[in-house]
């Protein structure tokens, strides 16, 4: 029991500890906000703090997954229920324009964690919370009649590539979104240009798997001529 108890508390003080984080680094910015404020204001001993958390870096990665974790429930809520595929894509950009527009992704996520991380760290941060969300949506539109476009077959490989290209794209224009003074019409400017993008895909996509359909017919008409 004592042991559970010492766990208990060990957790709560770690939770405290990331959650001010989160909001001193959201209000100061990484460079401005101190180990010491940090404790302070998750009223722990410095000591504590380190108990937790090698350094500063450390304790920002927590706070920067938090954040990134919260955006990534946000678009997943967001795109339950939705059985046709493109109705479920647009709810989901819509989902990740509002979590871009929160101050905490904005500063933790977008103006520091490039920096803070290192290139090679911030994407394998980003690619883990996001990447799956838009991988499901991509190879879910896709796929829905008979996994070809154009002429391409769309196998693993060629699903894959959509993915990394969606994903890179989305990544840019959040970080647009997140950087504009006016990120609400930066944000409306994104959805409606991703929309056009989308109908698109859409319209080429039906107009694929009609010619299909009516192939078969097509070549029935013929042998009975």
């Amino acid at each position: 029991m004592e042991n559970r108890g010492r766990q208990r508390y060990s957790d709560a003080t770690k939770r405290a500890l990331v959650e001010v984080a989160e909001q001193l680094f959201t209000e100061h910015g990484y460079a401005a906000t101190s180990l010491d404020a940090i404790a302070a204001g998750a009223d722990v001993t410095k000591g504590a703090l380190y108990h937790h958390f090698s350094g500063k870096q450390a304790i920002f990665e927590a706070a920067f997954e938090r954040v990134e974790s919260r955006a990534t429930s946000g678009i997943a809520q967001a795109t339950e229920g939705h059985r046709d595929p493109w109705d479920k894509a647009r709810a989901g950009l819509r989902a990740f324009l509002a979590a871009v527009q929160e101050p905490g992704y904005r500063q933790v996520v977008v103006s520091d964690g490039p920096s803070v991380l290192g290139h090679e760290r911030y994407r394998e941060q980003e690619e883990r919370s996001t990447y799956a969300i838009v991988d499901e949506i991509v190879r879910s539109v896709l796929t829905a009649d008979d996994g070809t476009l154009g002429d391409a077959r769309l196998d693993d490989t060629m699903l894959d590539t959509f993915t990394r290209i969606f994903f890179g794209a989305m990544s840019a224009a959040g970080g647009s979104v997140a950087v504009s003074d006016d990120p609400a019409a930066a944000a409306q400017r994104v959805e409606t240009a991703v929309g056009v993008i989308l109908a698109g895909l859409q319209r080429l996509l039906d107009e694929d798997a009609g010619a299909l359909r009516a192939t078969p017919s097509a070549a029935g008409t013929t042998s009975r001529r």
